[in-house]
């Protein structure tokens, strides 16, 4: 689960803090400012609805109802999902490779077998 703060970091320096909302199945530090909604499971990399967000696609966050939704129609999201396949791993051996193949989503701790 990837650190957000060198993303965070470039919108701020970028001055779109108040224009650009992240959201990412990652983490956030202390450091991390804006409008962030971090830890979003299932992740992209089980095909988890983040995964078929494009660019473009209109999201709305409420953050007083602690929600998210992507503004996509029932057909769409099928088709989306339908064509979605899950990235290689990086590394066929090593400690990574490991990681990548046992690791769970982090709504459930992240924890390896």
């Amino acid at each position: 689960m990837r650190e957000m703060l060198a993303p965070t970091s470039a919108l701020a320096g970028a001055g779109l803090l108040r224009e650009v909302a992240l959201v990412t199945d990652g983490r956030f530090s202390g450091g991390s400012r804006g409008m962030l909604v971090g830890h979003v499971a299932p992740e992209a990399r089980d095909g988890g609805m983040i995964a078929l967000v494009r660019d473009g696609d209109m999201v709305t966050i409420d953050a007083f109802k602690k929600s998210i939704s992507v503004n996509l129609s029932r057909d769409e999201i099928a088709r989306r999902r339908k064509a979605w396949k899950p990235r290689q791993i990086a590394y066929a051996t090593g400690a990574l490779a490991k990681y990548a193949r046992l690791v769970s989503s982090a709504s459930k701790g992240a924890v390896t077998g």
